[in-house]
């Protein structure tokens, strides 16, 4: 059974960081690529970033390019999201979620495999 488990969200200031990770288990995770998702309230889920599980090429959303770097760790089966410089528009429910293509791709329905979220509130 393939599960993961997003960790790290919670209460911070504008212009704040905070660092989310995903531990998958269950899968091959060397061979997925890995993506972050968000969701606010009342608006669809929308990507933030995906990392590649060859060459770890990388892909951000524009409203995060420059302020958030996602990473990996395929020892330790974790991705990670290191997100800088937070607003108040970033506020959402937080999501990874894997994909066995080799493209770090935006298209959710790429992804076959999701975590519950974690919560992360910026206040401004």
């Amino acid at each position: 059974q393939v599960t993961l488990v997003e960790s790290g969200g919670g209460l911070v200031q504008a212009g704040g960081s905070l660092r989310l990770s995903c531990a998958a288990s269950g899968l091959t995770f060397s061979r997925y690529s890995m993506g972050w998702f968000r969701q606010a309230p009342g608006k669809d889920r929308e990507f933030v970033t995906a990392i590649s599980w060859i060459g770890g090429g990388t892909n951000y959303a524009d409203s995060v390019k420059g302020r958030f770097t996602i990473s990996r760790d395929n020892a330790k089966n974790t991705v990670y999201l290191q997100m800088e410089s937070l607003k108040s528009e970033d506020t959402a429910v937080y999501y990874c979620a894997a994909d066995p293509g080799i493209i770090a791709t935006r298209r959710i329905g790429e992804y076959d495999y999701w975590g519950q979220g974690t919560q992360v509130t910026v206040s401004s």
